[in-house]
């Protein structure tokens, strides 16, 4: 019997982790799952337009393999995107207005 690997995920050149034939990364299922608490199944319903449901399970399959990594980009990311949204705060118009009233330090 000879043995039949299907993984349906590539790496890019920065090593990320994609669904084959999509644009979507695996980091996006997962969050599915870790947000929504979705099952494949409902993942499917979902995404059914653009995912199989072998895709779905070989996201969460190379997720579950690479738990700790990809968990660590998670938090990475959410880091990023709170940053940039106090800095994106700190030049707004209305926290100048607070700020020169005194308002704000």
């Amino acid at each position: 019997m000879t043995p039949v690997t299907t993984s349906h995920i590539w790496l890019d050149e920065r090593g990320r982790p994609w669904i084959d034939d999509t644009n979507i990364k695996v980091i996006e299922v997962a969050l599915d799952k870790i947000a929504y608490g979705w099952s494949p199944e409902e993942m499917y319903e979902q995404h059914a337009a653009y995912l199989s449901l072998a895709q779905i399970h070989a996201a969460l399959a190379y997720y579950y393999d690479h738990k700790e990594e990809i968990d660590a980009e998670i938090e990475r990311q959410g880091r990023e995107y709170d940053e940039g949204l106090a800095a994106q705060r700190k030049n707004s118009p209305l926290y100048e207005k607070l700020r020169a009233g005194g308002h704000l330090p």
